[in-house]
């Protein structure tokens, strides 16, 4: 059973830094592309990055580009999104996503999902 957990969520106030890391079991991460996405309040699942299965090939939404760095360490099964200069309109519930069809900046590319963490920033 293919398992995907979120951790390193939290409050931050603005300006500041959070490292969020996904967790695969149930499977060889390097089988698979792996994605963040998030869910504001009252807003729709959007694309915030994406990496490829050997890592070579990263992918960022424009909103995020400069400010967030996604990684990959397949030895460890972890994928990493790490977050610098936050804002309050990054709050949002943050998903790992695990699949291999594309586009990968969709989410009906992925086949696995975790549950989710929460990020909040504060103004």
């Amino acid at each position: 059973q293919v398992q995907l957990v979120e951790s390193g969520g939290g409050l931050v106030q603005a300006g500041g830094s959070l490292r969020l890391s996904c967790a695969a079991s149930g499977l060889t991460s390097s089988s698979i592309a792996m994605g963040w996405f998030r869910q504001g309040p009252g807003k729709e699942r959007e694309f915030v990055a994406a990496i490829s299965r050997r890592g070579g090939s990263t992918y960022l939404a424009d909103s995020v580009k400069g400010r967030f760095t996604i990684s990959r360490d397949n030895a460890k099964n972890t994928v990493t999104l790490q977050m610098n200069s936050l804002k309050p309109e990054d709050t949002a519930i943050y998903y790992c996503a695990g699949g291999n069809s594309f586009p990968l900046t969709t989410a009906q590319s992925y086949w696995y999902w975790g549950h989710g963490t929460q990020v909040t920033v504060s103004s």
